[in-house]
């Protein structure tokens, strides 16, 4: 059994990225199948893009607000809390942060810590 308070990880499982920072809470060496990060995104970051080619991702809102924009179709959605998106087509999308939004979100495959956002969105295969 693990206990973990995002406040207490290791700064090298914070990772400050374009839009924010994400929590890295699990990762592929914690061994559960999965990974969890507690990510906010910062109202500053305009409309980012992001297309997670080599994962899956579901993300559960617990404060602020954002806008969802599928990058195929142009279908907004207002992300509040209680709101779940599920990325299950490894869709495009964009995500604009209207006040400071915190997501905790689910990868598969997990995320081993590495992951940088590449130019067209994605994350690399085994975070390299």
């Amino acid at each position: 059994m693990k206990v973990i308070n995002y406040k207490d990880l290791p700064d090298s499982r914070k990772v400050k990225f374009h839009a924010g920072v994400s929590n890295r809470i699990l990762l592929k060496s914690d061994g559960m199948g999965f990974s969890l990060t507690r990510t906010v995104i910062q109202p500053e970051s305009g409309k980012v893009f992001q297309h997670y080619k080599n994962h899956h991702e579901s993300c559960t809102c617990i404060s602020g607000y954002g806008v969802l924009t599928c990058a195929r179709t142009g279908k907004e959605y207002g992300i509040t809390p209680g709101v779940t998106y599920v990325l299950d087509e490894h869709d495009p999308h964009f995500f604009q942060a209207i006040e400071e939004t915190v997501l905790i979100c689910v990868f598969n495959p997990p995320l081993t810590g590495k992951e940088i956002h590449q130019a067209d969105g994605s994350y690399a295969k085994d975070g390299e």
